[in-house]
């Protein structure tokens, strides 16, 4: 397994659509193992394949205590949602140290295929709804912060932008 690099907001990257996976193979397992130590080692719920510049339709989660219970979606979709929302606040691994209030569906279910290739359905509340949904907007290209107003998102473009210049410069 290997940990890999995290696309940062703006990276125009993180705006691709991801593609549906064809098979659940050796080279789909291996990303989603590598995904799940990504995920754990910066300290993330969820993460999606889209910001590790793998733009097929992979979701890696784990929103149990122990943080020791990865789930694996693949190709998922949502075919149920609740007319009830909640507002909580997010963050997001692409966008590191930035936290604000989103507004999803209280409940979801997602049909989805595990790392062995079966296809399961999830009924999700509470942080695991919201990660499944966050996670969902990333295959799609969205990220979080375009659910802010256009000031909050522009003052938090300016501050990555200088954060990864900063990083740069050493």
């Amino acid at each position: 397994m290997a940990q890999l690099p995290i696309l940062r907001y703006p990276d125009p990257r993180l705006h691709t659509v991801a593609r549906p996976v064809a098979a659940v193979d050796e080279r789909i397992r291996r990303l989603v193992d590598d995904m799940i130590e990504t995920m754990y080692a910066n300290e993330g719920v969820g993460l999606a394949a889209t910001q590790v510049d793998v733009h097929e339709r992979v979701i890696v989660m784990d929103t149990s205590d122990q943080h020791n219970q990865p789930l694996v979606l693949i190709n998922p979709e949502i075919i149920e949602s609740s007319a009830e929302f909640a507002l909580g606040e997010e963050g997001c691994l692409s966008v590191p140290a930035i936290y604000d209030k989103v507004e999803r569906h209280a409940r979801v279910t997602v049909r989805a295929l595990g790392r062995d290739g079966q296809s399961f359905e999830l009924q999700a509340e509470g942080l695991t709804s919201v990660c499944v949904q966050h996670e969902m907007d990333h295959l799609i290209g969205k990220v979080f912060v375009e659910y802010l107003s256009n000031l909050k998102r522009d003052r938090i473009r300016t501050k990555m932008l200088k954060k990864t210049r900063d990083e740069q410069r050493g």
